[in-house]
């Protein structure tokens, strides 16, 4: 099978190294951190060393090798003191490993969608959404485990120099075999770096194309059905899914291979030790207590060497992770992922508000100069586009599919980053437009809006308090009163997977009650009335103009009625304006306008 899979080292994209994202999250909650080495540190001496010490000291008491000061119940003491200790070690772990991985994952969860969230709001997702889930959940994961298991490699390392200084008391020729696992463990986790790196993100990758699929596919469920595909789908669906499968084990199976090869080059080195060892305990110069001590020490050792080439294959894994998401981050700065914020768990969340309309935000005159944009490695977009906005004016951008309309709106309100021009309002330039043409300054609706799986009421609020009477309201104004009285329940109806429920015009009427409910000063419809029948949008315009509110509207059409009304149009053509003016002057002075014109009665 070929894979295709991305790898990092390609991606060319800034990125702090792992190592000090795990620095950044430590310092984050250092005392957390502390806690766990602490309890790390009592653990580990509680399981790894203070038995050993104990046994040793048991079996020489009884063969007489030597003599405890405390007699038997010395032993009996320090065992209760063992057994305290694993339960003070528990609670620091409950105390301080559960904080550290719900605050850091919320921090790195929130530091991500910050990012994604300050993207022009039309621009894509470099991936699939698929794969930026499985980033917000695997990805996000790998960074918390691998700062708690630090703390296992270092308390690790402590202890197997602790546990050669013992041995090497005793025999230092022996103690230093001991060292072999460690070395080989060593070349092996080196050999094994790239293909940790490959088999991590090539199954990263497959698992986000199975998850984009899937929400892809429910939200196509009509267009499926309508072409009598679901056969086609759902082999496809299997072929990808039995990908994902393959790279999955893959990836399992390596992780397997290595922790065995580990395992066993550290049983092999031990029984080479106790071949050792058993031959000097025939000369007489090793008593009972120190084999039992050595067994003891070179199987914890074992463990710990296990460990260590395991964090080496986990870093080498979380590398790709931290990668994969600054790729989700693009254009972010390199702190962007590790910034500190404040994490409250728990306590309530913060109440949303919205903002209110004051008279800074009144419209008086909209203005854009010279905009220009091209969308990246094409040469569309658009081009030196000026257009002026009074208020209460309909403005009508109107041209053929791919003239640029949609491209125009998107730049004009931020949603894509313009390459040069400007915008003003008010004669105030507008810096930052993806932040300014919201709500309550201005409201936007796409020519195919997205609807949510939930009630019609939630798909028009989006969060906000407003009454009954306010959502009837903006219903009847976008001509969605009619269809209430025959939907099953009326606001509580629920439109399904992206609106599936509903009928198109029904879908984008929905989507323009929730514009107006906002009371924006300007709307902007992006061919709004694309799935209406003549005669409902000819009721939604004239509902808009009777309503009394002195809406500014710059709306993409094509239909007669809505020309007709416009106080200004602007023809568009290959990205740039071909033609501007009322319909009559255009009709008379330009030839695209005819043809458009011919085109809408055809």
């Amino acid at each position: 099978m070929t894979e295709t899979t991305l790898n990092p080292k390609d991606l060319n994209i800034p990125a702090l190294p792992a190592w000090k994202v795990v620095l950044e999250l430590i310092r984050f909650r250092t005392w957390l951190w502390i806690v766990d080495f602490v309890s790390v540190a009592l653990v580990r001496f509680c399981w790894q060393v203070g038995p050993a010490l104990i046994m040793k000291a048991f079996f020489d008491y009884l063969t007489g090798e030597a003599q405890l000061t405390f007699g038997i119940w010395t032993i009996v003491a320090f065992l209760v003191a063992l057994v305290f200790g694993r339960l003070l070690s528990t609670y620091g772990f409950y105390y301080a490993d559960v904080p550290i991985f719900a605050d850091m994952g919320t921090l790195l969860r929130k530091n991500l969608l910050t990012h994604i969230l300050k993207r022009p709001g039309a621009s894509q997702l470099p991936d699939s959404a698929g794969e930026a889930i499985s980033r917000f959940k695997n990805d996000v994961q790998e960074l918390p485990l691998f700062v708690i298991l630090v703390n296992d490699v270092m308390v690790g390392i402590a202890i197997i120099f602790y546990s050669i200084y013992l041995m090497a008391q005793i025999s230092p020729s022996v103690t230093l075999m001991a060292l072999i696992p460690l070395v080989i463990v060593g070349i092996i986790a080196n050999i094994a770096t790239k293909r940790i790196e490959h088999y991590r993100s090539a199954s990263r990758q497959s698992a986000g194309k199975v998850t984009g699929f899937i929400g892809e596919f429910f939200g196509a469920v009509q267009a499926v059905k309508i072409a009598t595909a679901e056969k086609n789908i759902i082999n496809h669906f299997h072929g990808i899914n039995d990908e994902r499968r393959k790279l999955t084990v893959r990836d399992k199976l390596f992780d397997e291979v290595l922790r065995s090869l580990y395992r066993n080059t550290s049983t092999l080195s031990t029984g080479v030790i106790l071949l050792l060892v058993a031959q000097s305990m025939r000369t007489g110069n090793f008593t009972l207590g120190d084999f039992s001590l050595f067994v003891y020490l070179l199987q914890s050792m074992g463990d710990l060497t296990t460990l260590g080439g395991e964090l080496w294959a986990r870093y080498k894994q979380m590398d790709v992770s931290v990668k994969r998401m600054y790729r989700l981050m693009e254009n972010a700065p390199l702190d962007a992922l590790v910034e500190h914020a404040k994490i409250d768990l728990d306590h309530e969340l913060p109440e949303v508000t919205y903002p209110t309309k004051t008279a800074s935000d009144r419209l008086n005159e909209l203005v854009a100069d010279h905009l220009t944009f091209h969308y990246p490695n094409s040469v569309n977009g658009i081009a030196d586009i000026s257009l002026k906005i009074k208020r209460g004016s309909l403005t009508v951008i109107t041209g053929r599919i791919g003239s640029g309309k949609t491209t125009l709106l998107r730049t004009l309100l931020g949603l894509l980053p313009a390459d040069s021009g400007e915008v003003r309002w008010n004669g105030q330039v507008i810096t930052d437009a993806g932040n300014f043409f919201v709500p309550p300054r201005a409201a936007y609706t796409a020519q195919v809006p997205r609807l949510f799986s939930n009630s019609l009421r939630n798909n028009i609020l989006l969060g906000m308090n407003k009454s009954d009477d306010e959502i009837y309201k903006s219903t009847k104004l976008a001509v969605m009163d009619r269809d209430l009285e025959i939907l099953d329940d009326d606001l509580e109806t629920m439109v399904g997977s992206r609106g599936v429920k509903l009928s198109g015009g029904q879908a984008q009427r929905t989507a323009a009650a929730r514009m107006f409910i906002r009371d924006t000063e300007l709307v902007v419809f992006d061919d709004l009335s694309s799935a209406l029948d003549v005669e409902t949008e000819r009721q939604l315009w004239e509902r808009i103009f009777e309503s009394g509110n002195e809406l500014t509207c710059l709306v993409v059409s094509h239909r007669r009625p809505l020309l007709r009304r416009a106080d200004h149009i602007i023809v568009m053509k290959d990205g740039k304006v071909e033609s501007e003016g009322a319909l009559d002057e255009l009709l008379e002075k330009s030839q695209e306008m005819r043809e458009l014109w011919k085109l809408e009665e055809q």
